[in-house]
């Protein structure tokens, strides 16, 4: 199975170079050195390492009911998801090893059941760094296949994932779980915020956790070195939003419990942003110029400064 690696990308943008003449109404040449350094751009946002993050003595772990038997773990990094009942314990990700003493505290604070189920929405360090952690303890961790592959292989320049932090169930469809009195299913969607998402929906709850394909804090966040998508984005948002109902409580990445409208404002904030930059393509702009020119200057103070982390896959979107 091929991974969209760095590589891939590195290379797909040398090939784009040629037909970018005809693509984005003839923009200027680029030697291949210039796109290198134009790859190492698009890549840049997201090589965010751990001394980027605050001291960990410092992050303050807290627990927060959702509905039912559901919970939202927030800390520093991804939101946690996690389902109690009679069975015992589901978790969805599990932020950064140097918490999981603070995770497992807040955990304990609700239930003292054994761990069943872990299960990982995608690869990144704040959603996985805890798996070694709670394997040991008992948790047989599930993700899409390509999580447990990005994982062998390391991501953004790191070294492989240590073995005992991969999962043990791998998927490529969607599963089900029949646990805590609820079918509790787990899916794949199209590559979004990476090639490996999946959701988890808790069906007798009437909750979703979308992991980071859906945030309330910042534009959306496409790491395209590891097969995120804009068109994959605006679909699984889609997803999301047709599968919720009024009542649908959604769990993001990053951010509060929120519902349906959220994910509708997210799909349709994507969308205006791909508009926006196709305009600029049009014009013959760069991609430097096009973040120069600020197109969404009217749009940060709600959602933030990191539209390089939205960019990169909109700009490839619009010139491959």
């Amino acid at each position: 199975m091929q991974l969209l690696t760095p590589e891939f990308y590195r290379l797909r943008l040398i090939a784009l170079s040629a037909a970018a003449a005809t693509l984005v109404c003839a923009p200027r040449a680029a030697a291949q050195e210039d796109l290198q350094a134009l790859y190492e751009s698009l890549q840049a946002p997201f090589n965010l390492q751990l001394g980027g993050r605050p001291p960990w003595n410092t992050v303050n772990v807290t627990i927060h009911h959702v509905a039912g038997g559901i919970y939202q773990i927030r800390g520093e990094g991804g939101n946690i998801g996690m389902s109690v009942g009679e069975d015992g314990i589901i978790l969805i990700d599990d932020q950064f090893a140097p918490l999981t003493e603070k995770i497992m505290a807040a955990i304990r604070s609700v239930s003292d059941a054994p761990i069943r189920f872990l299960i990982n929405t995608h690869v990144h360090d704040d959603h996985v760094g805890g798996n070694v952690f709670f394997a040991e303890r008992g948790a047989m961790i599930l993700a899409h296949e390509r999580v447990r592959l990005r994982m062998m292989e390391g991501i953004r320049g790191n070294p492989p994932l240590a073995r005992e932090a991969w999962p043990v169930l791998t998927f490529n469809d969607p599963i089900t779980l029949h646990f805590n009195g609820e079918d509790v299913r787990v899916f794949p969607v199209p590559p979004a915020h990476t090639d490996g998402d999946s959701y988890v929906h808790f069906t007798g709850t009437n909750v979703l956790h979308l992991g980071d394909v859906f945030r309330t804090t910042s534009y959306p966040n496409i790491d395209v070195g590891n097969g995120g998508t804009y068109q994959g984005t605006v679909d699984a948002l889609q997803i999301a939003i047709d599968l919720a109902g009024p009542d649908t409580l959604l769990i993001p990445g990053h951010g509060a419990v929120s519902t349906r409208e959220a994910a509708i404002e997210l799909r349709d904030l994507a969308i205006e942003v791909h508009r926006r930059v196709a305009e600029h393509l049009q014009q013959g702009m760069t991609y430097e110029e096009i973040i120069a020119a600020k197109p969404t200057a009217d749009l940060d103070e709600r959602w933030g400064p990191r539209l390089d982390r939205l960019l990169p896959g909109i700009y490839l979107d619009l010139t491959q």
